[in-house]
């Protein structure tokens, strides 16, 4: 059996997969309410707005830790047994949190998720790496991308309805089990990479083949990948490091804290949240899928990897910071703030696609994965930064958070041109 496009059926297995990730990482901030909602997390278990920050800096340690153990289990095992391990852990600690009873259980099970959740980013670099020729390969982070943003658009009011019609608990217990069901057509499908996969036809895997590197062409599953060490000692691995640091707070201070901020600003309960927090997350649906269009037709039409990414990654930092701008003086109300935040994010998808694509364009084999997990762990580390000083700042006002990210774009942005003077393969 021959199935033509097999490589568009796994990164949509991986779509797939970051879309239940969303769901799962998002049930709790969309449950939690405060002491005063009834029935909320925050109300049955005694907890406040400071064990919420705890919480999730608990889990952005443990998913920062993650990042960088995942992208060297990925680099190991391959991307198959990856993922299975991946989304077999996340799952179950999801289900699992139907059983807790206080913030110590709560936080342990937060730690499972995020170590077991940080796979599934440097595990879709590396997956793509292998299945998609270079300017295809933006596209494919965005698809895989979008994912994220299409869980955060489901998330608010598929969790309000559950949380609504079951209570927190079976909520839990529901959106675990999706995850476990996954991995079934996962392992049916993902046989075997492009180079002896038995379903692959001859056209596609000479397509993939041929618009790869030459690195990539030769690399073998018997070769070693290169040391972290060996890694940072080339200049262009620092533009994602530095890149990460500076731009993944802006993503998460929304991911983590909107909710919050509803709640606190104007007065939302869980279900005002699940009709308003999912809107901002369609427009980075469509920036993630635009700036991977965008960035394959600049390297088709100039044949410059470097001209195609530059270019995306520039217009989205454009994008974020007018965003941003528009958010301290101009959102006064619930609708005008999701409005200009559906901007905010779709400038940030529009750029980090192409961001997450870089260390398949630098490196080849089982050194993507390292360099991608790296990345991500240095971005998340800048987020439990935020996340301390966020209900601190947050007790006068939130401008000073949103003018300090306007600020993080520049530097993001920037880092890249100075770092990578030209994007191509270094080895």
């Amino acid at each position: 059996m021959k199935i033509k496009g097999l490589r568009w059926f796994i990164i949509g297995l991986i779509f797939l997969a970051t879309v239940i990730n969303y769901i799962d990482r998002s049930a709790l901030s969309i449950m939690w309410g405060n002491e005063n909602v009834e029935g909320s997390i925050s109300h049955s278990l005694g907890l406040t707005k400071d064990h919420y920050s705890y919480i999730l800096n608990i889990f952005m340690v443990a998913y920062a830790l993650g990042q960088l153990f995942s992208g060297k289990l990925f680099d190991k095992v391959g991307t198959r047994i990856g993922y299975v391990i991946s989304i077999g852990i996340w799952s179950l600690s999801t289900l699992l949190h139907s059983t807790v009873r206080g913030f110590l259980s709560l936080a342990f099970f937060r730690t499972t998720l995020g170590l077991s959740e940080a796979g599934n980013w440097p595990g879709a670099v590396k997956s793509n790496a292998e299945w998609f020729p270079i300017k295809e390969r933006a596209i494919a982070q965005g698809l895989f991308n979008a994912g994220a943003s299409i869980g955060s658009v489901i998330a608010p009011p598929l969790i309000a309805l559950l949380f609504v019609a079951y209570g927190w608990e079976v909520t839990f217990i529901i959106v675990g089990a999706i995850g476990l069901l996954w991995i079934i057509p996962w392992l049916l499908i993902n046989k075997a990479g492009p180079k002896k996969h038995p379903w692959i036809t001859e056209e596609e895997q000479k397509f993939i083949s041929e618009g790869q590197s030459i690195a990539d062409q030769n690399a073998t599953e018997d070769q070693k990948g290169l040391s972290l060490k060996e890694i940072l000692s080339h200049k262009e691995s620092w533009a994602i490091v530095a890149s990460r640091f500076f731009l993944e707070p802006i993503w998460w201070l929304f991911v983590g804290w909107m909710p919050i901020y509803l709640f606190d600003v104007y007065g939302f309960n869980v279900k005002e949240v699940g009709m308003f927090a999912w809107v901002p997350y369609v427009g980075a649906a469509i920036g993630s899928i635009a700036g991977g269009y965008v960035s394959g037709v600049i390297i088709s039409k100039t044949n410059s990897i470097n001209k195609g990414r530059k270019t995306t990654i520039f217009i989205g930092g454009i994008i974020m910071v007018l965003g941003l701008i528009a958010t301290i003086l101009f959102a006064d109300t619930p609708e005008k703030f999701v409005a200009i935040v559906f901007i905010v994010l779709f400038g940030f998808q529009f750029a980090i696609g192409n961001i997450q694509t870089l260390p398949s364009d630098f490196f080849s084999g089982k050194s993507v994965g390292s360099l991608a997990g790296l990345g991500g762990m240095v971005g998340v580390f800048s987020v439990i930064i935020m996340n301390f000083l966020v209900p601190v700042i947050a007790k006068v006002s939130y401008t000073p958070i949103f003018i300090a990210i306007a600020i993080f774009v520049p530097l993001g942005i920037g880092s890249i041109y100075y770092f990578a003077k030209n994007i191509k393969s270094v080895e």
